[in-house]
């Protein structure tokens, strides 16, 4: 089985469109997004683009800050208080990297934990890890999604995380714990990595190396989730060499069209979670 993100990222934005609407029937306005972009990345540009057309398309309302290369962190962070204060803002994206004059983590800390839609600030990865209810990273939850999909048995299965990223590594295995997998996160110093790997039932790949993840590290009908992305003089890979493991894996998801298209769809999620949530919190008008 190929598991096709990019049907099953179409199904999840149909679903937060039906349930945009009824959020706009119960509540009298729309979720709103904003984001923030700093200098002039091109592929932050491509990235921000994507983002606020896929709110328009599902009906969330979205205000874009572009803001200089120059720009200072004091200037930034006064932007951010301002769009935590906001209460027409729902979820706040600071889109990294910013500016080496920035700290992109000490911007993120700033933002509100109610309206962190990319689940990056430390309290919404401790709420995570504490199984508390949150905003959890976007590419994460397309990687649980996916595994759904894919018909996963997470109870008692051996999940194995290659990758310990704040952003992927990392809150992938809280999620898979908090499924009742056993879990074996592994890095850069794993001994016999293969040997580990072709344990996992579920095999989760996002060390940042092309095509690292081999027939032996599979074992015979794992299920494998390539979040890696590398642009080569061959085109797209990941982080997995997809046609040498296919045949060897019970399902996969290919590279492009995996994971990429769930990391928007669950920024949508979040946004109107994000939305649910301001208006059960205490103090937030009914």
């Amino acid at each position: 089985m190929i598991i096709d993100g990019k049907a099953v990222a179409a199904g999840v934005r149909a679903q937060v469109a039906r349930e945009v609407e009824e959020f706009v029937a119960e509540y009298g306005f729309s979720p709103a997004l904003a984001t923030v972009l700093v200098g002039d990345d091109p592929a932050s540009h491509v990235y921000v683009a994507n983002k606020r057309k896929a709110c328009e398309e599902v009906g969330i309302s979205s205000v874009h800050h572009e803001l200089p290369a120059d720009t200072s962190q004091a200037d930034l962070a006064e932007l951010l208080g301002g769009l935590n204060a906001d209460n027409g803002v729902s979820g706040i994206l600071l889109q990294l990297p910013v500016p080496d004059q920035i700290d992109g983590d000490a911007m993120t800390e700033l933002i509100d934990p109610l309206k962190d839609v990319d689940g990056l600030t430390p309290l919404s990865a401790g709420r995570l890890f504490q199984g508390l209810e949150g905003l959890v990273p976007c590419t994460p939850a397309g990687v649980m999604e996916l595994l759904r999909v894919a018909g996963a048995e997470l109870q008692g299965a051996e999940a194995v995380v290659l990758g310990r990223s704040k952003l992927v590594g990392k809150p992938v295995a809280a999620l898979l714990l908090a499924g009742n997998a056993t879990v074996t996160q592994c890095h850069s110093k794993t001994r016999d990595l293969a040997g580990v790997c072709s344990r996992a039932d579920v095999l989760v790949a996002a060390v940042g190396v092309p095509k690292l993840v081999g027939p032996e590290h599979v074992r015979e009908g794992a299920i494998v989730i390539d979040v890696g992305i590398h642009r080569t003089d061959h085109g797209l890979v990941g982080d997995v060499d997809f046609d040498a493991v296919k045949d060897k894996a019970a399902a996969i998801t290919p590279v492009p069209g995996g994971v990429g298209p769930m990391t928007i769809a669950m920024l949508l999620v979040n946004t109107l979670k994000a939305a649910r949530l301001q208006q059960a919190a205490p103090g937030v008008p009914a």
